[in-house]
């Protein structure tokens, strides 16, 4: 949009439309479709032409999907009664007409097919319902028990259609024979936007991988440490409210199979880890989280044994000298305690440390361990002993010495063949002889004919030089000349 196009924009009846219309057209889907026909398709009630017009219908549904996806992740949702603003960026909440008018389009209006869009993406699993979500132990991407769906379909879908004919039941659509209301009605609640959710769970493993094999702790979170190392990091530009940390914890543990969750406990899992948080762990978390809350208590000594030194300075220059005395006290008090805050940070750093170490010696011993099974049962192959090493070298000595053998006959018969053949080798010597002396008599009387060439170049050019001494002679003496003579 141009700031030509900008100005042209409505002003005083149309004002409060105008900036609401400017913040669609940020979102890429509307700066695509930016034509008010092409949005008046969108914006129409179009579910009812999901049969007679499959491919219009799907095309639709996805533009709405991806423009419903950006809405939730710019956090431009409405937000709830009890909210004053929608922290959510993994969560459509479909509260009713309201989420309509997030998306009121000047000179179009709000979209009327966008309850039928929410139960269409909810059928395909786009969206999953928050709750659901959170109770299932079955993963979102498990299809469900085959016989039981197909009988479903086969069964109940037929027999729903008849039923609709016969107007006993409504259209299986959300934008069926109902009102507005009752369609939202169909539809209202929370959903997991599955898309933004796999987005946000490759973000916050692509963070994890990083540290992965450094440090035990580094594996190790409760939901307070968790949300604070991933909120702000799983989608570039977009911080995580707490539940979308809770439907992004469930997935990972649940989904991706990327963590271990028992009680408090959160575990990024390994291939060599077992699916349990042993009690090594809970200890680690422990010592870890007790570290972390160290270090925050004492940069908020810190920041108090400042703040008195300030007010010190403060009094001093006022000359209350009771009032500076009072902070320097304070500040001592401060400076104690820091001294014994930092001690035992140290104690639990050093503390961490070697259990972090010893937790790596008991890996490497695993290691080892497994290492020298695999090397054993290996080594027990029948192949392996030594009776059988003895065999097969000598199997292999008598089958080098058969091959030589083969070779050698093989030679002898072929030496055999050609004395049967008549081919005499001195013969053959002696003819290959002659063409070599052949060879080099025409090399010879090349080298003759080419010095006979040159001779013959030589003479022609002796004839031409008493030519020229004639011409020499045949020109006057000059009196200089004689008088050089005579001298």
């Amino acid at each position: 949009m141009t700031a030509y196009d900008l100005l042209r924009l409505p002003t005083t009846a149309t004002m409060s439309t105008t900036p609401r219309r400017i913040r669609l057209l940020q979102l890429p889907t509307y700066q695509s479709s930016t034509s008010i026909p092409r949005l008046k398709t969108l914006y129409s009630d179009f579910a009812r032409h999901k049969h007679s017009n499959p491919s219009s219908y799907s095309s639709n549904v996805d533009w709405w999907r991806r423009s419903l996806e950006a809405v939730v992740l710019k956090g431009w949702q409405t937000p709830s009664a009890t909210e004053t603003s929608c922290s959510d960026r993994l969560i459509l909440h479909a509260n009713g007409p309201a989420l309509a008018e997030v998306f009121r389009y000047e000179g179009v209006g709000k979209p009327l097919g966008l309850a039928a869009v929410i139960a269409e993406l909810a059928e395909s699993k786009a969206y999953y319902p928050l709750s659901q979500f959170l109770t299932s132990a079955q993963s979102i991407y498990d299809p469900g028990w085959l016989p039981y769906r197909i009988a479903s379909f086969v069964v109940g879908k037929p027999l729903w259609w008849a039923l609709q004919q016969l107007s006993v039941v409504e259209s299986d659509h959300a934008g069926g024979r109902g009102g507005d209301a009752e369609r939202w009605n169909k539809v209202k609640g929370d959903y997991v936007v599955v898309s933004l959710l796999e987005q946000a769970a490759d973000g916050a493993l692509r963070k994890q991988q990083v540290k992965t094999g450094i440090s035990l702790a580094d594996s190790l979170y409760n939901f307070e440490s968790f949300k604070k190392e991933f909120a702000g990091d799983c989608i570039e530009g977009v911080t995580l409210s707490d539940t979308d940390m809770k439907v992004l914890l469930k997935y990972l543990e649940r989904d991706r199979k990327a963590v271990i969750v028992e009680q408090e406990a959160i575990k990024f899992a390994t291939p060599s880890d077992v699916s349990e948080i042993t009690a090594v762990d809970i200890g680690v978390l422990e010592l870890k989280l007790a570290v972390t809350n160290l270090e925050a208590s004492v940069q908020k000594i810190q920041g108090e044994i400042d703040e008195q030194s300030e007010k010190t300075a403060a009094a001093l220059k006022q000359k209350r000298k009771e009032v500076a005395m009072s902070h320097l006290r304070a500040r001592k008090r401060l400076d104690d305690l820091l001294k014994k805050r930092l001690g035992s940070l140290d104690i639990l750093h050093s503390t961490l440390l070697r259990v972090e170490a010893s937790a790596g010696d008991v890996q490497i011993m695993k290691s080892y361990e497994s290492s020298t099974a695999t090397l054993r049962s290996i080594l027990a192959h029948p192949l392996l002993q030594r009776e059988k090493i003895d065999e097969t070298m000598d199997a292999m000595a008598s089958a080098n010495a058969d091959a030589q053998e083969i070779d050698d006959t093989i030679r002898i018969g072929a030496e055999i063949t050609q004395g049967e053949a008549g081919i005499d080798e001195a013969e053959l010597e002696e003819e290959l002889n002659k063409l070599v002396q052949e060879e080099e008599a025409e090399k010879t009387k090349a080298e003759e004919k080419a010095a006979e060439d040159l001779r013959l170049k030589l003479a022609s050019m002796e004839l031409s030089t008493p030519s020229k001494a004639l011409e020499t002679s045949a020109t006057p003496e000059r009196p200089e000349d004689r008088v050089k003579q005579a001298m």
